[in-house]
Parts: structure tokens; C-alpha cells; sequence
């Protein structure tokens, strides 16, 4: 039985279609991945099934009485609360019966006879619905979620106004699993989770009986959890059957086959077109020509197959060799205490370092003690006086985020021609009406290639890069990656993805909490 069925989806951004006349239907208890290319319109896809966007044309119709969760990374939550008050409030329903129970057995003292068994009788039947919902067990589920995903290494009692910004999300990813809804739209759930989080998650998410739709550009996680997958093109809808790697396969046999039937139809065309033109002025073959003609008439032409230009990433170098480029010795890294034992590496020029850990251990920390925007607690550091650092920061902060790409590229770079401009652009992915568009209205991966578009243009020798593949599509990590081994430069990277360090870095240093 279909729980979401979508006919004729139709949906525009300025003079671009984002979906043109697309379906689908969603089975309830499928587990669908939802892939794509940055800007595609997955996100924009999950905000109209969520209902906070309204289509241009189309419907988007639920099952009667379908409760639906949407997990929205950029949604603001109120920053007064405590953690455990937050997740607590997946549960309101619940308490708020409970709420009516007490009030009932309150009651009770000085009801008369005949009310007292229409209270007894109403209150029995409420304290089952309780324990049939494990309410006086709920602090035991909260913790279950909130260990599993390592939101109880923030405690419980801290305010959420404290918070990083990845924090914030693994606590609306917690609460949404807590609320277990008949549907789940989840937005790029791993982007703020390391490995032991991400392998929780999978075994949450395998054993979910009911239906969730899940963006990600995390191929392993992909493979580990869906059934089925939505790939959004071209603003088309299709759904394959099977895991990530099923579906590449199925649509790369499906391309050649459609580019085998364009270059055949092509010339045919071509071969109906110069009968057509050495025979219609004949009288004596004019009809044959006119008969060619209408069949000619009569295709269904094939479009042209679409060629994905790949962002492609370079990484300037400054020369510089020195032996002694990065040297930390018995580091202390915090704000008001020290998060991670005193830390020691030691980096010559060339040399990539991967920084891995739990989230919320101290790796972001690290890079700006480092950076020198917050002060260190103890020990040293010395990074070499001819040192030219690039810094990609994993948060997706803009100073003015209301303007285009382009001005913001020009903000860093002003002498730049619109030509210089726009082919650095266009360079990273962002190409044509891309260029112009806010970048409130773009994608977290097309924010992210802005930013690259900046630091790709200036000559460093040292590269700093926290989370960098957060938002970005598979084909755009792989040209980062890429980019990153061919740079000659020092590399400090803070990734959570294994598959993008693999192979990358020659030293790695395994932050552990000192608690």
C-alpha cells in the first residue's frame, strides 16, 4: 500500500524547472535513499513532501492519518532548553495524558458512586495506553538514543544555546528517532556523526519497521540501509530497486543503452534527412521523400545525452621545505577546560595529517587553537614563519548569506573580472544562474563549492579542512579527494568518512577525550 503518492510533481525556481511532471509512489515500511547531484533538488524534494514548501502543479497526497518527521539540519530549536528538556518533548503526547490520569484520580476523591466507576474505568484505560507506551520508562529510551548517537557526552543538563552547530543537529536527529513517526525525511543524518555513531544508526535505521526517506551522499551508509533508491535528475523522479551500488549499476547500463538508442536514432535521422533533401524536388520520388517525411514527423525524438560536467579542485602551492612546518608538543586544547590529553605531532612540509575521533572530542577545537582564534590551555605549537594557510570550516557561516555566489567570491577577490569570476565558478560546479542565486536558495553542497571556488583560487602551502565533504555529492568528494593527494603542500584534515582519508594521509592522530 502506497503511503506518499506523488502525480505530475511540477516545481520552478525563477525560470528553471527543479521537477518537471514527476511521480512517485513510496510503499509504507520501504527504507528509499534519496541521491543526486548538488542542487539537484533533494532537499527541496523532502520540504515538499514535508509540506513546507507548495509545488507549482502536482499533488503530493498521504495516507489518511500518516504522522511524518522531518529532519531539518539548518531548523532553529529553543536555545533556553536543557538537552534532556528537549528530548523529553518528543514524548509531550505522553505526558500530557498523564497529565489527564492525575487530574482523574484527583477526581476521584469526591466523586459520587456512579461517577467514580465511569473515572475508574476511563483512567484504566489510560494507564494501559501508558504502558503500552513504556511511559514510566522513558528516561531509559531517551538514554538508549541518546548514547547511541553520543548526545549524552554533551549532558543532559546543558543548555542548548551552548551547543555547536553539529551538535544541535545529532540532538534533532535524536528526538526524531524518540518520536518514531510512520514516516522519516532525513536530511544528511550522518554529515555530524563519527564512525561508532554512523554504525549505531544503521543498525536503528535496519531494524526500523515503519517507512523513512533518507538524503545522503554516503555511499557505504547508503548501501547499509536502503532498499530502494530515488535518484532526482533532470527534474525527473526514478526509483530503482536495491542498495547504492545496485542502483549505479542499473542506471550506468540504463545510460549506455539510452546513449546506444541516440547515436542509432541519430542516424537514422540523419539517414531520412538527406533522402528528404536529394528527393522531394524529384517528381519522380517526391512521394517516397513526403513518406519519409512523416515518419520523420512521427519519432519520439530522444534528447540529447546529458553531459555532467564535474566540479574539478586545485589546490595552488606556495614552495616552502622545512622539516620543522608544524610542531605541537604537549598541547592543551579547550575553552574552560582541557577537552583531549596534551597533544604532540610533528609535521614536515608535505607531510597529511588526519585528525579522527569521536564527535565533540576536541578535533574542531584543535584547528582553531591552531588558527589562533581561541588561546590554548597548555603546552606550544610553532607553525613556520612562511606558512600560507587555507581553512575550510565545517559550519556553513556567511557573513552576508543573502548574496550570490558571485559576490561573494568578489568580496575575497574584487579585481577579478566577471570572466576570471565566473570561470572560477564554473570551475567548482557553479555554473550559469548558479553563479547569481543567493545562497540562502542553494544547497549545502552548492554552499560548500562556494567557499572551495575562494580558497582554490589563492596559493597556500598549508591546508586546513574541517569536515570538508559534509554536503558534498560522491562525484564532487572524489574530485576533492582527488585535488587534496595532488597537493604538495601540509595538509591538517578532520574527516569522519574513512573512505576519504583512506589512502590520503601518511600520519594520523586518534583524538580521545580526556574524560
Amino acid at each position: 500500500m502506497s503511503g506518499l503518492e506523488i502525480k505530475g510533481l511540477t516545481h520552478r525556481y525563477e525560470d528553471k524547472f527543479i521537477f518537471e511532471k514527476a511521480d512517485l509512489a513510496v510503499n509504507n515500511g520501504e527504507h528509499i535513499g534519496v541521491v543526486g547531484l548538488n542542487g539537484a533538488g533533494k532537499s527541496t524534494f523532502i520540504n515538499i513532501i514535508a509540506g513546507n514548501i507548495s509545488q507549482d502543479e502536482g499533488e503530493v497526497l498521504w495516507l489518511n492519518g500518516i504522522r511524518r518527521g522531518y529532519l531539518d539540519q539548518h531548523a532553529t530549536i529553543n536555545p533556553n532548553l536543557t538537552v534532556m528538556e528537549y528530548l523529553t518533548g518528543a514524548f509531550d503526547y505522553l505526558y500530557k495524558k498523564k497529565e489527564v490520569l492525575d487530574k482523574l484520580y484527583e477526581d476521584m476523591c469526591t466523586a459520587s458512586e456512579g461517577e467514580l466507576d465511569r473515572l475508574i474505568k476511563k483512567s484504566s484505560r489510560l494507564e494501559e495506553e501508558l504502558n503500552d507506551a513504556s511511559f514510566y520508562d522513558l528516561e531509559s529510551q531517551i538514554k538508549k538514543v541518546a548514547n547511541g548517537l553520543g548526545v549524552n557526552k554533551f549532558g543532559y543538563n546543558t543548555i542548548i544555546g551552548t551547543l555547536s552547530g553539529g551538535e544541535r543537529a545529532k540532538l534533532m536527529l535524536s528526538k526524531l528517532l524518540l518520536e518514531e513517526e510512520d514516516v522519516m525525511l532525513l536530511d544528511e543524518p550522518t554529515n555530524f556523526l563519527d564512525v561508532e555513531h554512523v554504525d549505531w544508526l544503521i543498525k536503528y535505521l535496519n531494524a526500523y519497521k515503519k517507512t523513512f526517506l533518507v538524503i545522503s551522499h554516503d555511499v557505504k551508509f547508503l548501501d547499509s540501509v536502503c532498499k530502494s533508491i530515488v535518484n532526482i535528475e533532470n527534474g525527473k523522479i526514478k526509483k530503482y530497486s536495491g542498495n547504492y551500488t545496485a542502483f549505479k549499476a542499473q542506471r550506468e547500463m540504463n545510460a549506455k543503452q539510452y546513449e546506444e538508442a541516440y547515436v542509432r536514432q541519430q542516424a537514422e535521422i540523419k539517414k531520412l534527412t538527406d533522402y528528404i533533401d536529394k528527393n522531394k524536388a524529384r517528381a519522380s520520388t517526391a512521394k517516397m521523400a513526403h513518406s519519409r517525411q512523416k515518419m520523420l514527423d512521427k519519432m519520439d525524438v530522444l534528447s540529447k545525452p546529458v553531459e555532467v560536467c564535474d566540479a574539478v579542485f586545485n589546490f595552488p602551492y606556495v614552495d616552502v621545505n622545512a622539516k620543522d612546518f608544524v610542531v605541537v608538543k604537549d598541547l592543551e586544547v579547550g575553552y574552560t577546560k582541557t577537552l583531549i590529553p596534551p597533544i604532540s605531532f610533528h609535521l614536515k612540509s608535505g607531510d597529511k595529517l588526519w585528525v579522527k575521533g569521536t564527535n565533540g572530542v576536541g578535533k574542531t577545537t584543535l584547528l582553531k587553537t591552531l588558527l589562533h582564534k581561541i588561546p590554548s590551555l597548555g603546552g606550544s605549537f610553532y607553525i613556520h614563519p612562511a606558512a600560507k594557510i587555507l581553512y575550510l570550516e565545517q559550519e556553513l557561516n556567511f557573513k552576508n548569506p543573502s548574496i550570490s555566489a558571485s559576490s561573494y567570491y568578489s568580496e575575497f577577490y574584487p579585481r577579478d573580472s566577471e570572466k576570471e569570476k565566473r570561470a572560477a565558478l564554473a570551475k567548482v560546479g557553479l555554473k550559469g544562474e548558479l553563479a547569481t542565486k543567493p545562497l540562502t536558495k542553494m544547497s549545502g553542497g552548492e554552499q560548500v563549492r562556494a567557499k572551495l571556488a575562494v580558497l582554490t583560487k589563492s596559493a597556500s602551502n598549508l591546508l586546513i579542512l574541517d569536515e570538508p565533504t559534509n554536503h558534498l555529492d560522491v562525484r564532487a568528494k572524489a574530485a576533492l579527494k582527488e585535488a587534496v593527494q595532488k597537493y604538495e603542500g601540509t595538509v591538517i584534515l578532520v574527516t569522519h568518512e574513512e573512505d576519504f582519508a583512506d589512502g590520503l594521509c601518511n600520519i594520523i592522530f586518534n583524538a580521545k577525550s580526556k574524560f
